[in-house]
């Protein structure tokens, strides 16, 4: 069997970062990964609150950079799904045994937990049936298909508002959908949807459900103080409504010894990126954590790494 130091599982910002600093300090770092290296950061179109990107830039070129930087250091990338962690505690050491969809197997002796999170949906009619018709989650990657046509953004947070900024490149089009009174997004983020004219605001507005025939053609809002139902004409809903966490393999029988889960299905670490489980760390956006950013996430992969291969060398 297979045997290495440090095992990331998923290849966003933060599983970039984290195998960086791991091989950097000379250990085995393999990386497992079934997607482009790079994570949320690739739907990013403009970065310009990473500090040092005084222009800003697009996300898909600093995630290929992390990933390059990576390489270089000595981390080994896999394209494989973990299908499930076990711990083998048998030894004189811990050891943890990953098993990959295709039967292989891999030992570690720490793991780091970088799997992220998926787009939540909002549940309504429609939107499961016209998705990848006119319904998205990510506007760098199907924006383009919609130029010039009439948009409807769902969301007030961050990502929605930035989102927002890069459609108008695409369409003058944009409605904006929140069900709360106000953005919930960073207000210098906020302040730039709300002082563009080029976008109408439906705030405590609610979509109920997404029509079309072959594609989306339409979409039915409420709102949630009057009550009020009306139909809204629309070639593509884009839905920014949060994030759900990737923590199904943490969840499986084969995982004797879980982590602890905030009440959102986030997993709870210490300051060091610990979680519950000796050995098993955490960072990024499946992380509980107040604040999801690029730079959040490469600070904490940074801060697994270490405190992965101080574990290892005490161990």
């Amino acid at each position: 069997m297979e045997r290495t130091d440090i095992l990331v599982v998923g290849a966003g910002p933060a599983g970039l970062v984290a195998a960086q600093y791991g091989a950097r300090a000379g250990l085995r770092v393999v990386v497992a990964e079934t997607l482009q290296p790079g994570g949320q950061a690739l739907n990013i179109d403009i970065l310009e609150n990473y500090p040092g990107l005084l222009t800003g830039r697009p996300g898909r070129e600093l995630a290929s950079d992390m990933h390059t930087q990576a390489l270089v250091f000595g981390a080994v990338f896999i394209e494989k799904s973990v299908a499930a962690i076990l711990i083998d505690d048998t030894g004189t050491r811990r050891v943890f045994k990953a098993v990959f969809d295709d039967g292989a197997e891999l030992e570690a002796s720490a793991v780091i937990l970088c799997m992220g999170a998926a787009p939540r949906t909002i549940n309504v009619p429609g939107e499961k049936e016209f998705r990848g018709l006119g319904v998205s989650y990510c506007a760098s990657c199907d924006g383009p298909f919609f130029k010039g046509k009439k948009i409807v953004v769902v969301g007030g947070g961050d990502a929605a508002c930035d989102e927002t900024r890069a459609l108008l490149r695409i369409s003058p089009n944009i409605v904006l959908v929140h069900r709360r009174g106000q953005l919930r997004a960073q207000k210098a983020v906020a302040d730039r949807i709300l002082e563009n004219p080029d976008i109408k605001l439906r705030f405590h507005t609610e979509v109920r459900s997404i029509r079309g025939s072959q594609k989306v053609e339409a979409v039915i809002l409420e709102n949630i103080q009057t009550g009020e139902k009306s139909e809204e004409a629309a070639d593509a809903v884009f839905i920014f409504a949060g994030i759900v966490p990737n923590n199904e393999l943490v969840k499986t029988p084969e995982l004797t010894e879980k982590p602890q889960f905030d009440r959102s299905g986030f997993i709870i670490t210490d300051d060091r990126m610990a979680t519950s489980v000796k050995g098993l760390y955490c960072a990024g956006d499946l992380r509980a954590t107040p604040f999801r950013q690029v730079v959040v996430a490469a600070g904490e992969g940074a801060v697994a790494a270490h405190s992965a291969a101080e574990y290892i060398l005490e161990s």
